[in-house]
This record gives structure tokens, C-alpha cells and sequence, in this order.
């Protein structure tokens, strides 16, 4: 995989959020943040951080392709202006005309329609990508008409629950404290400690010990923060929509008893595809914030294999996969103790090597957090 660096962002483990969305807190727009901002305005700094994902995923490029190679070290650097950076907003502008003048104005053409992945955009057709056979990508399988007749959305979570220890079990496990090691872009792809705080239902706090500072991921049930060194700003709510999406399922698959209402709009009719040759069962549901997102599950085992959610940004739809694995008993119940997490910035990787259950957790854990500290000179 291709890996932006030092921007990417590090939304990895969420937590939970009542039905309902909402925060108490205005969020800040792109332009309200950074310099320099001319086409991408108005929009908020999460969803302007996931373009700058989308272009480095759409021309397997990372961050310094557009910006100086200063930026790394100084924020205010990306808002130099170089000719590359004239060219993708000249880029948007165009992509934005084509869809309004062509297909009345909905987004049936983005970046990464014609670079796929490549910095020019190919113009003459490859002979070996028409003749050979080319690999499946899990995360393309989508829903067909005359896809085999298979297990229902409401077996295969039957399944699901029954695989990690039955219902009873999982009603039993109310809270967990872990802790394990974290790596990512963030941590210089070196492992560091990590905590994940959990509580039924819906609240769950990680803290990843980076070397210029804690990492920090909070959801008090209702709002969640993110407050973090790499960020662009050192504490920022998670906003309705993708991001508490995508913090509730988190959630709501720590203590999965309530899998089935976690989503709504559950749909089945994938092919079977497979994922590392193991053969995986789909199944897809809409969040309260109207995310799509795919659940896949080892036919064999019941266990889920991966989650794959999407984000409607202002220039195309982003991918973000959880893949789940070294599952574990804790107190009964079967927990992976292995995730990656993949989006169009870069990779992270969480290893738990200890799980307390059914523990006292103290309230201020999942309270707002303070914005993050630098404790040594950030390197990005």
C-alpha cells in the first residue's frame, strides 16, 4: 500500500455515541485553521485533512509531492503556494465542472477516476492489464442481483454472536481496561504503549504514549474529541456524520450484544469473496449518520474479519478498513487482540497483549480531554 505521511490522520479506535448525533461544539473550517486556503473552503478540518488523503491515495503520492518539504517541519509552510499546488486546484475546479455541466452536478468523476493511483493519468491502454487475470479487492465486492442464495444480515450476526460465546457471555462484560502497543505514521512506525478504556454502554477512551506526546481518543457516550500532537489543531470534537459513525460501531463491537441494532438498513446479497484466501461472508448496514459500511466474516469461525466504512468528503468518498485477528477469550468472550487500520494516509497497528475485564472505571476517564502537549519537538 501506498502511505501518505506526516498529515495522515490517526482516527484509529472510536468509541460509543447515543442514537441520535449531535455535539455542542461549532466546528473549525479549513480556512479558520490553515493559510492560504482558495478552493477548499468552508468545510470542516477533519474533512479538509481527508481530501489531502484523497489526493495522496488518488496519485500514490505522499505530502511533500505538492508542499515544500519544509512543511514536514513547519505547519505554516503548506501554505506556500508551488506550481504543483496551482495545478489540483486547477484540477478540482475542472473535475467540479465536468460533473455539473455532465452529470448535473452529482460526483460521477473524481481524481482518482483517471490517475488511479498514478501521478499522470495513463492514455494508452495496457494489454496486460486486459489479459491477465487480476487480483479480486475485497473491499470492490459489492451487492448483485443474482448473488448465490446464502445465510440472511440476521444469521450471519447470529453467527457472529454465538462465535465469540453466546449471548449470556457477552452480556456479562460491562467494562475492560487494555493495554498493548500501538504503531503508526504518528510513532515513526515504532511501537508504543498503549490503553484503550472501555464501558458499557458507550464510552471508551485510547491513549496512545507517542514520543512527542499522548495521543488521545475520548467518547463520553454522547460527544467524542480527538487530542493529539500530529493534529492541526491539539483538541478537535468529532463531528456528526462519518466520524461518530464511525466512533459508535467502534463501540458498539467492543461489547457486540447489540450488534444487530448498531446499524440499521442490514442488506446481504454479496458474493462470497475471500480475504488472505480465507473465504468471507459480507453483510452491510447504514449508521445513524447515514455512513455505509461493510462487515466481513470468516465463513468458517463467525468472527469478523474486517470493517469497511466510507466518508463522503467535498472531492470523493474515502475507504477506512479495520482488520480484526488473534482473537482471544476474556472472561468467556472471544476478543481480537490484533487490528489494522488502513486508510488513504497511511497505516496503524494495534497489538493488545492484556485485557482486564468487568473493571472499575473511573468516570473522568471518558471526560473531555485536555488539548494534547508536545513533549518533545514534532517531527512530521
Amino acid at each position: 500500500m501506498r502511505q501518505g505521511i506526516g498529515i495522515a490522520l490517526a482516527y484509529f479506535v472510536g468509541a460509543a455515541m447515543s442514537s441520535g448525533q449531535q455535539s455542542s461544539e461549532k466546528p473549525l473550517m479549513a480556512e479558520q485553521v490553515f493559510k492560504n486556503v482558495k478552493v477548499l473552503k468552508g468545510i470542516p478540518v477533519g474533512e479538509f485533512m481527508d481530501t489531502m488523503g484523497f489526493f495522496s491515495a488518488s496519485l500514490g503520492l505522499n505530502c511533500v509531492y505538492c508542499h515544500v518539504s519544509e512543511s514536514m517541519e513547519n505547519w505554516d509552510k503548506f501554505a506556500e503556494d508551488v506550481p504543483r499546488k496551482e495545478t489540483a486546484r486547477a484540477m478540482i475546479l475542472m473535475v467540479n465542472a465536468l460533473n455539473k455541466g455532465s452529470f448535473g452536478g452529482r460526483r460521477a468523476l473524481t481524481c482518482y477516476s483517471c490517475h488511479r493511483g498514478a501521478e499522470k493519468p495513463k492514455v494508452i491502454p495496457s494489454l496486460a492489464d486486459q489479459y491477465n487475470l487480476p487480483l479480486e479487492d475485497p473491499n470492490e465486492v459489492e451487492i448483485v442481483k443474482d448473488a448465490p442464495a446464502g445465510p440472511s444480515a440476521d444469521e450471519i450476526l447470529d453467527q457472529y454472536i454465538q462465535a465469540l460465546g453466546g449471548v449470556q457471555r457477552l452480556a456479562v462484560l460491562t467494562s475492560f481496561i487494555g493495554k498493548g502497543t500501538y504503531e503508526g505514521y504518528d510513532t515513526y512506525h515504532i511501537k508504543v504503549p498503549l490503553e484503550i478504556y472501555a464501558k458499557a454502554p458507550g464510552q471508551r477512551t485510547t491513549i496512545a504514549h507517542t514520543q512527542n506526546g499522548d495521543s488521545v481518543t475520548t467518547f463520553d457516550g454522547r460527544e467524542g474529541w480527538v487530542a493529539a500532537v500530529e493534529k492541526p489543531v491539539h483538541l478537535l470534537p468529532l463531528l456528526p456524520g462519518s466520524e461518530l459513525d464511525g466512533a459508535k460501531l467502534d463501540a458498539d463491537l467492543c461489547f457486540p450484544a447489540g450488534i444487530k441494532q448498531a446499524l440499521g438498513q442490514w442488506r446481504n446479497g454479496f458474493p462470497v469473496t475471500t480475504i488472505e484466501d480465507r473465504e468471507v461472508r459480507i453483510i452491510q448496514g447504514t449508521a445513524n449518520g447515514g455512513s455505509r459500511v461493510k462487515l466481513y466474516f470468516d465463513s468458517k469461525t463467525g468472527l469478523l474479519a474486517r470493517q469497511l466504512r466510507y466518508t463522503n468528503t467535498i472531492v470523493g468518498t474515502i475507504p477506512m478498513q479495520i482488520d480484526y485477528s488473534d482473537y482471544r477469550e476474556v472472561a468467556g468472550v472471544k476478543m481480537p487482540f490484533h487490528w489494522v487500520v488502513t486508510w488513504t494516509d497511511g497505516q496503524s497497528i494495534i497489538e493488545l497483549s492484556d485485557v482486564q475485564p468487568n473493571v472499575q472505571i473511573e468516570s473522568a476517564r471518558f471526560s473531555k480531554p485536555a488539548p494534547a502537549v508536545v513533549t518533545k519537538a514534532v517531527a512530521r
